[in-house]
């Protein structure tokens, strides 16, 4: 592994005493280039992922020179899957840089890939606002660009993302678009009832009884057959468990549900603020009496 990191580093040295000698201006940098790109897959096979993400820096500066952005870009993406290894901070800068490269030459699918990639890298430092902010990017090029698949899945991050910061409704239009575009496409038909559902928990954690009484008249009248399903019963139970202020009668339907689908982290978490929502309520009413 030394040994790897030895030659990386003549290697980097070579390629920056090109950079700094005289020679043909295009010349110069393309034997540097190939010197920087040696010396970053040597660095890459010491595992020495900081050094290969600045080298891959240089590298784009060099292509930059040669005015070839599209090498540059992938330069830039490279450093950035180095730092991935072992600084976000770093390896977002470097997403950042190869986006707008490629949004200006009109590649607009890899644009949106690495927005995602940044918008994961949030995700993982827990960064939800940011996450947001880099799906929403992604997610637009994605359609503009008419990878379904890829925009929904953007999509689904925000909703659950937004709920999780209690922007409710946003998330409660999300998840109500993505389940009317699925009832158009029979591979995803499947899908709908868990959207619906998704979107009524976070109806349940707005408050409005009223509100969610009509959100579930509606998503029978776009989906007839999601008043057959479990997830309707559900939704429909906690309604009348909230607008009744019984705790037990909420905690049996859950529990009920629970038993034959076991209700994710996401879905618990949103279920267990209504929860103690109508536990305040509770108190709020003992203390009036």
């Amino acid at each position: 592994m030394g040994d790897h990191i030895a030659r990386g580093e003549d290697f980097e040295m070579k390629a920056e005493k090109k950079l700094s000698g005289w020679g043909l201006f295009g010349s110069k940098y393309e034997d540097a280039s190939d010197l920087f790109e040696k010396a970053a897959n040597s660095f890459k096979l010491g595992k020495s992922w900081d050094q290969a993400g600045a080298v891959y820096v240089k590298l784009a500066d060099c292509y930059l020179k040669l005015d070839s952005k599209h090498e540059a870009a992938n330069a830039y993406a490279d450093a950035a899957h180095c730092y991935k290894k072992t600084n976000t901070k770093e390896s977002i800068s470097c997403l950042e840089q190869s986006v707008n490269m490629f949004l200006d030459i009109g590649r607009l699918n890899m644009s949106a890939r690495y927005y995602k990639e940044i918008a994961e890298l949030y995700e993982q430092e827990q960064n939800l606002e940011q996450a947001i902010v880099y799906y929403e990017k992604a997610c637009d090029l994605f359609q503009s660009e008419e990878v379904t698949t890829s925009a929904n899945q953007c999509k689904q991050k925000i909703a659950q993302f937004a709920a999780q910061l209690e922007q409710y409704q946003k998330a409660v239009e999300i998840y109500e678009e993505i389940a009317r575009q699925a009832l158009n496409n029979n591979l995803l038909k499947y899908g709908v009832k868990g959207h619906l559902l998704n979107a009524g928990i976070c109806q349940l954690c707005k408050g409005d009884v009223v509100a969610i009484n009509n959100a579930l008249d509606r998503y029978q009248e776009l989906d007839p057959t999601f008043s057959g399903t479990r997830e309707y019963k559900l939704l429909a139970d906690l309604a009348a468990a909230f607008d009744e202020e019984d705790i037990a009668k909420f905690t049996d339907a859950i529990k009920e549900f629970d038993s034959m689908t076991q209700l994710d982290a996401w879905k618990t978490t949103l279920l267990l603020r209504v929860k103690e929502s109508l536990k305040a309520k509770e108190l709020e009413e003992d203390d009036l009496t």
